[in-house]
């Protein structure tokens, strides 16, 4: 891990919590600081809780880094739609406890988790690309598409609308949501539900259900590498 996600052993499942600066930006660290902390989970065979700080899960991509050029910014989003695809694969159960806001690249990783609590309260969570000047990337239209309720689909990733937590559940970024008191034990409460799991069955079954989409992102990533990503700012 390193100073910008940290890693919690406990019994039954891992901790791992990001805590990078005010809006919990997803830069190259952090996901270094995600893939580290979930080899160890994989082989501690630890059901994952993946978290925020209070108020805010994530605001996405660290624009700096995306807007910094074309180039960084193709790098950034391919190693971030890499982890989605990595999340979206993993052998055992990913919760995301989310803490509060979770927009653009913050929401997709909700897009990528088995189960997702978020908080109540005036958050919001939703994929702003559009709103920003992005064109949406393939690897992220695949990730919507795969993983929203159809109604919600294109107004999410074409008309970039955001939601409320209730919304939310609505649209398929969340599965329920609780008060802020007790997020961390209804998804400690989740990782007990899924440890009755045969987890060996659960890992296979999970690759056979997302078996197109999977293949879909891996052909999604390749398509980004050769598509300039800029922002009409």
């Amino acid at each position: 891990m390193n100073n910008v996600v940290k890693y919690k052993n406990e019994d039954n499942y891992a901790i791992i919590t990001i805590k990078n600066g005010k809006v919990n930006a997803i830069s190259h660290e952090v996901i270094d600081g995600v893939n580290d902390a979930l080899n160890t989970a994989e082989k501690d065979k630890k059901i994952v809780i993946l978290t925020g700080q209070e108020g805010i899960f994530s605001a996405g991509f660290d624009l700096k880094t995306m807007t910094k050029s074309p180039k960084s910014a193709i790098e950034l989003v391919t190693k971030g739609s890499t982890l989605s695809l990595r999340m979206l694969s993993f052998p055992m159960p990913i919760i995301i406890a989310c803490s509060g806001h979770a927009i653009a690249k913050g929401a997709f990783l909700l897009l990528c988790a088995d189960y997702r609590i978020g908080v109540a309260g005036d958050f919001k969570i939703g994929l702003n690309e559009v709103q920003i000047g992005m064109t949406m990337h393939n690897a992220g239209i695949t990730i919507a598409k795969a993983r929203l309720a159809p109604v919600f689909f294109e107004r999410s990733v074409n008309n970039a609308e955001i939601y409320n937590a209730n919304d939310a559940v609505h649209a398929g970024f969340l599965d329920k949501i609780v008060p802020q008191d007790e997020l961390l034990s209804t998804a400690i409460k989740t990782a007990e539900m899924f440890s009755k799991l045969n987890l060996k069955a659960h890992a296979t079954t999970k690759l056979r259900v997302r078996k197109n989409y999977l293949e879909s992102l891996e052909k999604a990533i390749q398509l980004d590498l050769n598509e300039e990503i800029t922002f009409d700012i």
